[in-house]
């Protein structure tokens, strides 16, 4: 059974940065695509950002140029730098993996962690 877990999330200023980490456990050989969501409180999930399975990205239109997605494949973990962040991005974090091709939504996809708080404060 494979199972996420993040980490990483925190409180931080308006312009500053943060690494948010999924350690992906009980993985399988198999490749997975991956991705991170977030839900603000009293609004609906976003996707913010998705990697492939062969590690092509792609980002939601208000995080390009500002956050990265990237994968140690040898640790088996799941990155997404945040930088210059402003309140807009105060939210749950969620990371997602399926197999490739995953559902439509990342919400949807088998395999969600219990997410982490990112807090940003002006």
């Amino acid at each position: 059974q494979v199972q996420l877990a993040e980490s990483g999330g925190g409180s931080v200023q308006a312009g500053g940065s943060l690494r948010l980490s999924c350690e992906i456990s009980g993985y399988t050989r198999r490749r997975y695509c991956m991705g991170w969501f977030r839900r603000a409180q009293g609004k609906g999930r976003e996707e913010v950002a998705y990697m492939d399975m062969d590690g092509n990205t792609r980002y939601e239109d208000n995080v390009k140029g500002r956050f990265t997605i990237s994968r140690d494949d040898a640790k088996n973990i799941l990155y997404l730098q945040m930088e210059s962040l402003s309140v807009e991005d105060t939210a749950m974090y969620y990371c997602a993996g399926d197999p490739c091709p995953p559902p439509s939504r990342m919400w949807e996809y088998n395999y969600v962690g219990k997410g982490t708080q990112v807090t940003v404060s002006s």
